[in-house]
Order: structure tokens, then C-alpha cells, then sequence
């Protein structure tokens, strides 16, 4: 699955950018509040405008502060996935439980120096762990290989049948990492600049998800 990342597209046209994308997965939305990180982008006001646009569900990748009060709206107002930062709450999986019953899927998001040890019993809450490549805050970062060890712990508990979820990754995803984070048994690869700095978005997208496929143990490409 590959899900391009708005962060990377032109905001003033936002409508556009999400149709030259037409057969991604899902479309990453980057929701960040100036506190949990150092950056302020969108909010809910321009995922509901976003979700009236589109027709590719949307991902929203919430870092912010206080997600127990904030991230049920996303899933009440359409969102597929939304999913929150493990270090911005004492309750994940009270998070989860309201983002589900709101009527969307749960993701867990972990920063690249946070452990995934203290979170994998409570997995099985999740529908999605989103694994952070870079620091959570700016686009355009470089990939970070040492994390991709999180990955590899969590694919052999849904190899096994332990954990039935998404292993998502973000960050520096382009045509030289992504071939890596297939190996270490990612489904999702959310990408941006790699999508949205081509010439022609959609191809890129197809392109990604080809190579991802040809390097992945456990991942092909629908017939």
C-alpha cells in the first residue's frame, strides 16, 4: 500500500492534488499542532473539505497533544485510519477504543527513539502501527534504517498470528529506502516528497508500490 503524504503537496490546491494521485491506498494527512511537534499544519476543518474531495480514504497521522480529546472527531467526520502518537498519552488504548466506535480504524505511532517493546501487548487494540523513519514534525527528513528493527519484531507477531495489523512506516520513503522497509516487513509506505516532487504523481505512486512488492517476503501486487 502506498500512501502519498499531503504534506508535500501545494496546499492552495489541495482538491487537485489529491485527484493527481488517483490509485493511491490511502492519503496521508499530517495533522500537527505546534506542541507535540514544532510544526503547525492542518486540522479538521480541511480533512472534512478533504474528505468531500476525494475518494482515496484518508490516513490521518495525528501529531498533537491530548488525542483522547481530539482524535474521535477525525473518525466521526469520515477518516479511515487515524492514528495518534503513543508518547502524547497515558491511554492508548482508550484512544483507540473511542477512534473505533467513532467508526474508524486505530493507529499507534511510535517516534524513532521510542521503543515498540512497551507497546506490543497492547497491539492487539490497533488496527495500524505506524513506525516513524524520521523525527515526527517537518518533511523532506533523511530515512533512519535502525528502525526498521521495529518492524521486524511486529511482522513476526502478525506472521504468527498474534497481532492482526498494518505495519506502516513514514518517513524519507523514496525509490532508494523503500525496497528496506518492504524487507522488514512494512505493508504501508507513506511517501511524500518521493510522490509529489515527480513529474507525474500517480506513476510514481504505481512505480513505489511496484518495487516495494518485488523486494517484500510476505507482500504482491494484486492481479
Amino acid at each position: 500500500m502506498i500512501a502519498p503524504s499531503i504534506l508535500s503537496a501545494d496546499f492552495a490546491r489541495l482538491a487537485d492534488e489529491a485527484a493527481a494521485v488517483a490509485g493511491s491506498d490511502w492519503l496521508h494527512v499530517d495533522v500537527m499542532d505546534a506542541h507535540f511537534v514544532p510544526n503547525l499544519t492542518l486540522g479538521l476543518p480541511v480533512v472534512q473539505s478533504l474528505l468531500k474531495a476525494t475518494d482515496i480514504p484518508l490516513d490521518c497521522h495525528l501529531m498533537i497533544d491530548n488525542p483522547g480529546r481530539w482524535a474521535p472527531p477525525y473518525a466521526e467526520a469520515g477518516a479511515h485510519n487515524v492514528t495518534f502518537h503513543a508518547e502524547a498519552t497515558d491511554d492508548p488504548i482508550a484512544v483507540a477504543r473511542d477512534i473505533r466506535a467513532a467508526g474508524a480504524k486505530a493507529g499507534l505511532s511510535v517516534k524513532p527513539g521510542t521503543p515498540i517493546e512497551p507497546y506490543l501487548e497492547i497491539l492487539k487494540e490497533f488496527d495500524t502501527l505506524l513506525v516513524m523513519s524520521v523525527e515526527p514534525g517537518f518533511g523532506g527528513q533523511s530515512f533512519m534504517a535502525e528502525v526498521l528493527s521495529k518492524a521486524r519484531a511486529v511482522r513476526k507477531l502478525v506472521d504468527s498470528g498474534e497481532l492482526t495489523l498494518l505495519v506502516e512506516i513514514d518517513g524519507g520513503i523514496n525509490t532508494d529506502t523503500v525496497e528496506a522497509a518492504a524487507e522488514a516487513g512494512v505493508d504501508c509506505f507513506v511517501a511524500g516528497s518521493a510522490v509529489y516532487g515527480a513529474s507525474d504523481p500517480a506513476e510514481a505512486v504505481r512505480a513505489l508500490r511496484a518495487q516495494a512488492a518485488s523486494a517484500s517476503p510476505h507482500l504482491t501486487l494484486a492481479q
